[in-house]
């Protein structure tokens, strides 16, 4: 049974009515992903938002970090999780499953990262981005003090804090305009 086809519940402005600029990054997500992602056409409702959005998640996804970028998409994964986001559990789900060449290893993360066999480091940061995901308000300095133990430097504790909040932020708005994942990713690293 499919999905349904709406890229969200507002309008969805076509390509060529956006600016240059914005039509040149659609182009090069065309040819590197093979696809936009929909999240991208859902903010070209909002040129500028969508401009803002796209530095916000190269820097928090993609910049230098003491966390890779395996590492960034596990989080927006367990997250998404948490607050049952299907449009992020699609879309990152397939991240995880690309970045670690293990399928499995990207189900267990949207089913239950719980029964996933994680390294003490991973499971420390799971362990953390659902806390803050699910109860922030209760994070306590021993739940701070994991990650540290771990083996996780200052920036990298900063860098997941970040990166928990821009998912909990993301899911919130994809939620919120009902956003539906291309289908394509349904289908993708199996």
């Amino acid at each position: 049974m499919p999905q349904p086809e709406h890229i969200h519940i507002l309008p969805v402005p076509d390509t060529d009515e956006l600016d240059a600029d914005l039509q040149k990054y659609f182009r090069i997500c065309e040819e590197k992903l093979g696809l936009v992602p929909n999240v991208l056409r859902s903010y070209s409702f909002r040129p500028q938002r969508l401009r803002k959005f796209i530095d916000s998640y190269n820097e928090i996804m993609l910049s230098d970090s003491g966390l890779t970028k395996l590492e960034r998409e596990m989080i927006a994964v367990v997250v998404s999780s948490c607050n049952r986001c299907y449009y992020c559990l699609v879309a990152h789900g397939q991240a995880v499953r690309a970045l670690s060449d293990d399928p499995q290893l990207g189900e267990m993360l949207v089913m239950n990262y719980r029964i996933a066999p994680l390294s003490d480091r991973h499971r420390a940061m799971l362990n953390f981005a659902w806390a803050m995901t699910e109860f922030p308000a209760k994070t306590t300095d021993a739940d701070r003090q994991a990650l540290l133990d771990a083996g996780f430097t200052q920036e990298d504790y900063f860098d997941i804090c970040e990166t928990v909040g821009f998912f909990n932020y993301t899911n919130r708005m994809a939620h919120g305009l009902d956003m539906m994942p291309n289908p394509d990713y349904h289908a993708m690293n199996r």
